[in-house]
C-alpha cells in the first residue's frame, strides 16, 4: 500500500513540472497536451495535385450558437491556410504569430513566404514551452497547408511539443484513427481539389453519421492557379455532398 502511494506521489511530482522528465524518460505534460488534441473536434487536410483542401467539424454544442461564429480555419497569408484540433484559443495565438511572420517577410523581401518557414516559426514557439518553467505546452495541433510560389502544394502537421511532419493527407482530433484508416485506403496523389473536397466531406459525414449537418462543417481550399484561400459557403458544401 505504501509503495503504491509513493508511486502516486512521485508521478504527481513529474506531472506538475514541464521541465522534469519522469524516470522512464517522459514529459507527462506534453503527453497530456497530445491527449487534449485527440479530444478536439475533427480537422483534416488533403494535398491534391492542383492544391490543398481543409475540412473541419465545428462541433456545435448548443442550438443557440451561431455556427458562422465558430472559427476553426485561419488564413496566414493568401496562399497559406491553417486548421486546428485541441484548444482553439491556443491556436489563435500561434496563428497571430504566423501572420506577423508572413507580413514581415512580405514587407522585407516583397515576396510570399514559404510554407516551411511558417511551420518552423510555429514549432519554435511550441518547443520553447516544453523546456521553460512556469509555462505549459500549447494544447493544440495545427494543420498548415498552402501553395508555394512554384505551384507546389504542401501540407504539414505541427505537434504540441514542436515537432512537425509533411503529409499527403492528415487528420487530427476526434475520430483520428478511423478517418486516417479510410484516408490510407482512398487517398491518391492524382486527386483534384474537387475530388479532395468530396473525399474529406464524405469521410467526415461517415464518421459523424446522424450528427452530421452542413452547419457544423467548414471546408476550404487553395488551388495552384489562384494561390488564394477560398472558404466554401453552405450552398457550395451541399453540392459536394450530393
Amino acid at each position: 500500500m505504501q509503495n503504491k502511494q509513493q508511486q502516486m506521489v512521485d508521478k504527481m511530482g513529474y506531472d506538475r513540472s514541464i521541465t522534469m522528465f519522469s524516470p522512464d524518460g517522459r514529459l507527462l505534460k506534453v503527453e497530456y497536451a497530445k491527449k487534449t488534441v485527440k479530444q478536439g473536434s475533427t480537422a483534416m487536410g488533403i494535398a491534391c495535385k492542383d492544391g490543398v483542401v481543409f475540412v473541419v467539424d465545428k462541433r456545435i454544442t448548443s442550438k443557440l450558437l451561431v455556427p458562422e461564429a465558430i472559427e476553426k480555419m485561419f488564413v496566414v497569408d493568401d496562399h497559406i491556410g491553417v486548421t486546428a484540433a485541441g484548444i482553439i484559443s491556443d491556436a489563435r495565438v500561434l496563428v497571430d504569430r504566423a501572420q506577423l511572420r508572413a507580413q514581415q517577410h512580405s514587407v522585407t523581401y516583397d515576396s510570399k513566404i514559404d510554407i516551411l518557414s511558417i511551420v518552423k516559426e510555429v514549432c519554435d514557439l511550441k518547443q520553447v514551452c516544453t523546456q521553460s518553467a512556469g509555462l505549459r505546452p500549447f494544447g493544440v495541433s495545427l494543420i498548415v497547408g498552402g501553395v508555394e510560389e512554384d505551384g507546389e502544394a504542401k501540407l504539414f502537421l505541427t505537434e504540441p511539443y514542436g515537432l512537425y511532419f509533411q503529409y499527403k493527407a492528415v487528420v487530427i482530433g476526434e475520430g483520428e484513427e478511423e478517418i486516417e484508416a479510410a484516408l490510407q485506403k482512398r487517398y491518391k496523389s492524382s486527386l483534384t481539389v474537387d475530388e479532395g473536397l468530396r473525399l474529406g466531406l464524405g469521410l467526415l459525414k461517415d464518421f459523424l453519421k446522424e450528427s452530421f449537418n452542413v452547419d457544423r462543417v467548414d471546408a476550404a481550399y487553395i488551388d495552384v492557379k489562384d494561390k488564394r484561400f477560398v472558404k466554401l459557403s453552405n450552398d457550395e458544401l451541399k453540392k459536394y455532398l450530393k
